[in-house]
């Protein structure tokens, strides 16, 4: 840990993985957008193993669900990204996938939050717009977020990089992480490597160090 003008500068994922300085965020595990990858079952249990590390350690844990509005509601940016992932150049064609009454928007039962854990709805890629999330992060002196979820390169990179603009160390599990597209998400990946912000591991890895922070914590 470096210091300067009386500040703490984490730089390991040890440091960095403090069960009081550190959050996990669960990205938009739900339904609809599970069944949309290839290896949904793969992606699960990675994300399940981290979040039952993280549990065990203690680590508060949110968890992120992607809304769609009813299409009265629906404005001109999401009829845009609408008509774009749905590949039609009609507005009236759209369909809401993710409407709050929906089973697709339901997280998946593997993963269901408990009561003493955060599930927040957002209409954009990054969690941090318009939600809740940096205000309870940083009232609880939070600092740090490791991020687990789908999909790397639709919404998980733009999470990642507006957490770090907002001055957050994101840690990127990048086997706990899925995909629609594989070459996309290698590529967000190496953007991210190159700008620097955040901390990359795998699940393996992740685990240990909370195995290890959950053992200092036990009396």
């Amino acid at each position: 840990m470096k210091r300067v003008y009386g500040l703490s500068i984490p730089e390991t994922l040890e440091e960095v993985c403090d069960p009081q300085r550190v959050a996990l965020l669960v990205y938009d595990m739900q339904v609809g957008i599970l069944n949309q990858i290839k290896n949904p079952e793969q992606i699960t249990l990675q994300v399940l193993k981290v979040l039952s590390a993280a549990r065990h350690a203690g680590v508060r844990v949110l968890f992120s669900r992607h809304l769609s509005l009813p299409k009265e509601l629906m404005g001109m940016s999401q009829f845009r990204m609408a008509m774009a992932w749905q590949r039609t150049d009609s507005p009236e064609q759209v369909k809401p996938w993710f409407l709050r009454d929906d089973s697709s928007f339901q997280i998946i039962r593997e993963l269901a939050p408990r009561p003493t854990e955060g599930v927040f709805d957002k209409l954009t890629m990054s969690p941090f717009e318009g939600t809740w999330l940096d205000f309870a992060l940083r009232d609880c002196g939070i600092n740090a977020f490791i991020i687990v979820g789908v999909a790397t390169e639709i919404g998980i990179e733009p999470t990642i990089r507006h957490g770090a603009d907002l001055g957050y160390i994101p840690v990127l599990i990048t086997d706990a992480c899925g995909s629609g597209n594989e070459e996309a998400a290698k590529r967000s990946i190496e953007s991210l490597k190159f700008a620097g912000d955040t901390l990359i591991t795998n699940t393996e890895a992740i685990c240990d160090i909370l195995r290890t922070q959950s053992e200092v914590r036990s009396p």
